[in-house]
């Protein structure tokens, strides 16, 4: 293996999904890809999202700052078309968006509709997929793809209800691609981030009190925050994860391995 270049991720191309303000996730990631080097483009979800967003993909030098409904045909295939012109190729993909109507998420998984159920997957699920199948013509040198996850994909948490067989789906979509895409020199991986005080847990019942069980269990004793899933994505966009894929990786001080 050639040394790689200082900053490490200098030069790689950057697609992060969900930015949603400052304490989203994808903001971590972004943040941490930036710090190494890398070029940035970001998506916003809709126009009363982007002045909460773009602030922050400007004081990161996000390249490119575009709409993203994945609900919405064709936005997603404008955003990779726009990567295309812009850069004509990509290093790494980050998929951090979920989505499951109120009334589906806190009424009990036997109460979720299928319309429920089905929008959930689609969002939360498909579009990692879809992402994917269009991200792979242009990592033309090899790449990293991530998708978010949560512990509620392998283990009963209660008041996750539907979004815990979503996320199940979602990692095994993760290991599935990791296969398919490996002769490629594509990694995926699943990233499994404790609970973080985001935007999109808040729809959560009960969420402050599933927090404060989470600290208490971690062997670190305590969570981790945006920056530190960032950093751990950031580790594994690298050349020094070459030969990791396919797993669910946990960023969660320690609270998975506890029962």
């Amino acid at each position: 293996m050639q040394p790689p270049p200082s900053p490490v991720l200098a030069g790689r191309k950057a697609l992060v999904v969900g930015v949603a303000n400052e304490h989203s996730i994808a903001y971590g990631c972004a943040k941490a890809f930036r710090e190494l080097g890398a070029d940035l483009a970001i998506t916003y979800l809709n126009e009363k999202a982007r002045p909460h967003v773009a602030p922050h993909a400007e004081a990161l030098g996000a390249e490119i700052l575009a709409p993203l409904d994945v609900s919405i045909p064709g936005q997603l295939e404008a955003v990779f078309e726009e990567i295309t012109r812009r850069w004509g190729r990509l290093d790494i993909l980050v998929h951090s968006i979920a989505f499951a109507p109120k009334e589906d998420l806190q009424g009990g998984l036997l109460n979720c509709s299928a319309e429920g159920f089905a929008k959930a997957m689609d969002v939360s699920c498909h579009s990692f997929v879809r992402m994917a199948k269009l991200a792979a013509p242009l990592m033309t040198e090899g790449g990293a793809m991530f998708a978010m996850s949560y512990y509620g994909a392998a283990r009963v948490v209660p008041n996750y209800n539907v979004m815990g067989p979503v996320k199940a789906a979602l990692e095994a979509s993760c290991r599935y691609l990791a296969h398919e895409l490996g002769p490629q020199g594509i990694r995926v991986h699943a990233i499994s981030p404790g609970p973080l005080k985001t935007r999109a847990a808040s729809g959560l019942k009960d969420f402050e009190l599933l927090l404060a069980e989470a600290a208490e269990r971690a062997p670190l004793g305590e969570l981790a925050d945006i920056m530190d899933v960032g950093f751990a994505c950031a580790y594994l966009a690298t050349p020094y994860a070459r030969r990791v894929t396919g797993g669910t990786i946990y960023v969660d001080g320690g609270a998975n391995i506890v029962a």
